[in-house]
């Protein structure tokens, strides 16, 4: 009897590099039946937090607030240096000081709205949005700031805006630790040997991609915000690396300190624990 995987994975062009080979079929399942919502990384953060999935891709930040009920898997996560979100401005404006000034953040679970509370808390009103809507609220002057994602990272230059701040460079700089931005997190509910094959399929799967790069290009188009194969690949080289494929000590001792720290002002709760097969 296979065993039904209800699985969330997002449509951010690394989720779907890294899990093309899953989603196609290209690698074994191992004898389970994934059960596969695509799903935007906010949402995803919000059924996680319900209980919708079994394995889900999900904000960091959304994880240490389900920490008690979930562990995270050693592949598929995103953290690294220089990989993190961005706070734009619509124009020159300095720091958002004014509780009178608008920031957009990606979602209030995410990560990066977690690092500017962290940085900038109490700094102005703040206004979750798709991650998809922050550059062209910022083009539009609806909001003064935005904490931006994903593509946007490669293309706010295009757009006008102006960098107030690079939050990833700001942990780094305070911490000494990649930054982690988000990973895949199994329910403790599923059985310890349910999880270790998920696991595996996983790190298939992320083995395929890295086998064979442009094979995964039409999964990463069909859910991809930009559509130009350059960005894409950019996208895939700044957030699959070495601890995608397996977070290791460093990768534990970065998601430790966001866990202090978020702790030490309230944000959240719970320690993440690695699983360990």
């Amino acid at each position: 009897m296979t065993h039904a995987i209800r699985l969330g994975i997002s449509t951010c062009p690394n989720d779907t590099f890294a899990f093309h080979g899953l989603l196609t079929g290209a690698v074994d399942w191992r004898g389970l039946d994934f059960q596969i919502e695509l799903l935007d990384v906010e949402t995803l953060n919000e059924r996680l937090l319900a209980g919708d999935f079994d394995v889900c891709k999900t904000s960091f930040h959304a994880a240490l607030l389900a920490a008690d009920d979930v562990v995270v898997l050693p592949s598929g996560s995103a953290l690294g240096f220089g990989v993190g979100p961005l706070l734009l401005a619509a124009e020159k404006a300095g720091r958002p000081t004014d509780a009178g000034q608008l920031t957009l953040c990606p979602g209030k679970h995410t990560t990066a709205a977690l690092l500017f509370d962290l940085f900038h808390p109490r700094s102005s009103r703040v206004e979750h949005v798709v991650f998809s809507k922050i550059m062209p609220r910022l083009e539009a002057r609806t909001a003064d700031f935005g904490v931006c994602i994903h593509e946007g990272r490669f293309t706010w230059q295009a757009h006008g805006l102006e960098l107030v701040e690079d939050l990833g460079t700001r942990w780094e700089m305070e911490t000494a630790c990649p930054l982690p931005l988000g990973g895949i997190v199994a329910s403790r509910q599923l059985p310890a040997e349910t999880i270790a094959v998920v696991q595996r399929v996983i790190h298939d799967s992320l083995a395929l991609a890295l086998h064979d790069r442009d094979a995964a290009l039409p999964t990463m188009r069909t859910h991809a915000q930009e559509f130009d194969d350059r960005v894409l690949m950019q996208h895939v080289d700044l957030y699959v690396n070495d601890w995608t494929i397996d977070l290791g000590p460093t990768g534990a001792r970065a998601l430790d300190e966001l866990s202090a720290r978020a702790a030490s002002l309230g944000l959240a709760g719970g320690r993440l624990e690695v699983f360990a097969g």
